[in-house]
């Protein structure tokens, strides 16, 4: 490898894509366009960054498969990176096999720490935590170091994990610092000020105020029965009821634990569940039957009892009922966390990281693109889709994972 290869590729791991740029910008060898299209990619254009790395990996010869799979590793970053998960995973894992094959672990173990990011962002942390306990950190660059902490965080984060989440944001920030990569301690610095946003609302007794994620870790494991409006459960210390199969079922239960200790006048049931505005018979007679389902489903925790006005929630352990709410009540609420991290998402992209159908999250952007709450650029495939500079509201809480059930 000649002397400006080596120059560029060490300006590279340093953060500097302008240095880099200096040395190879004219050069179309396979090594050149490789580290050319890094370059790009850590200055956002990720278009021209993986067309430059398509080309170094058809340029590489039938014996230099490292160096191919070393390119499929760099576009399968720009992919997590730009938000496009609909990347072939198979190709990473087939990548990361080669380097593995032939001792290159350094970029091995990077490939790795891709992988556990796209699981992070399709919200599969079980797959994640099993891959974190085989993999072996000793390779890994400082820069990669802080990627590993961050995705450590990250689950913590969805697991309420609060002092481990911290824990891994401060290995995070010192692996960044060592490395002395700006961009890399911009991105530890904005991930850690999650610990410091409002990330829900308490509702109870019929005041409300905003909670930090260490304050809900400590509602969760208190003896309170709680109504979550950001995963629909109702959950009361270790024992969790989901409703999210079941809306008007939590939308009968959000309005019972608001009025908590009171009671709700059916009308207002009514309103809450179904939208009606003015009830007859047939409405009367479905309140009857989902309240019905309503207290079959709640039994193990709480009573629905009947009141001369409507009805009451009673916790069956005692205890006060609060209503953990998001931080904004927006209707498309989960898609606005995701956009919340300020990179730019396709529509498949978020399909499959809610677990949705393409069409009913790209009506959920157009009605949030209407209401000025998202913006979108590029047209057709290549269409991205991103908050305004300033999110509503950025709570991890509205991300996929469950809850803390231990």
């Amino acid at each position: 490898m000649d002397s400006l290869i080596t120059a560029a590729g060490r300006a590279l791991a340093k953060g500097d894509p302008l240095g880099a740029l200096n040395r190879v910008a004219l050069r179309e060898d396979p090594p050149a366009l490789a580290l050319r299209g890094i370059a790009m990619a850590q200055l956002g254009e990720f278009e021209r960054a993986k067309m430059l790395l398509r080309r170094a990996a058809r340029g590489f010869g039938p014996k230099e498969a490292v160096a191919r799979a070393r390119c499929v590793v760099a576009e399968a970053e720009i992919a997590f990176v730009s938000r496009d998960l609909s990347w072939p995973a198979k190709a990473l894992d087939t990548a990361r096999a080669t380097l593995e094959t032939h001792g290159d672990r350094a970029n091995a173990a990077h490939a790795r720490n891709l992988e556990l990011r796209r699981l992070l962002l399709l919200g599969h942390l079980d797959d994640a935590e099993r891959m974190l306990a085989t993999f072996d950190a000793s390779e890994l660059s400082l820069a990669s170091r802080a990627a590993r902490e961050l995705v450590i965080a990250g689950i913590a984060i969805r697991r309420l994990r609060i002092r481990a989440a911290r824990d891994a944001l401060a290995r995070a920030m010192r692996a960044a610092r060592d490395a002395a990569i700006p961009a890399l301690i911009a991105e530890v610095e904005s991930a850690a000020r999650v610990m410091t946003t409002p990330a829900a609302r308490v509702i109870a007794r019929g005041k409300e105020r905003d909670l930090l994620l260490e304050e809900v870790e400590t509602l969760l494991v208190s003896k309170a029965l709680v109504i979550d409006a950001c995963r629909h459960v109702v959950r009361q210390e270790k024992k969790i009821i989901s409703l999210a199969s079941r809306p008007v079922l939590f939308a009968l239960a959000r309005a019972l634990g608001e009025a908590w200790p009171g009671d709700v006048p059916r009308a207002v049931l009514l309103a809450r569940a179904f939208g009606a505005k003015f009830a007859d018979d047939s409405h009367r007679a479905r309140l009857r039957v989902e309240i019905g389902r309503l207290r079959a489903a709640l039994r193990p925790l709480a009573e629905v009892s009947a009141t001369p006005q409507g009805f009451a929630l009673l916790p069956r352990r005692g205890g006060d009922i609060v209503v953990l709410a998001p931080p904004v009540d927006e209707q498309h609420a989960t898609v606005l966390a995701f956009l919340a991290d300020g990179e730019s998402w396709s529509s498949s992209a978020l399909a499959l990281a809610l677990g949705a159908s393409p069409r009913t999250v790209q009506r959920a952007l157009d009605t949030l693109a209407t209401a000025g709450k998202v913006q979108s650029f590029g047209r057709g495939r290549a269409r991205r889709w991103l908050t305004p500079p300033v999110p509503a509201f950025p709570t991890s809480l509205l991300l996929p994972g469950p809850l803390p059930s231990d």
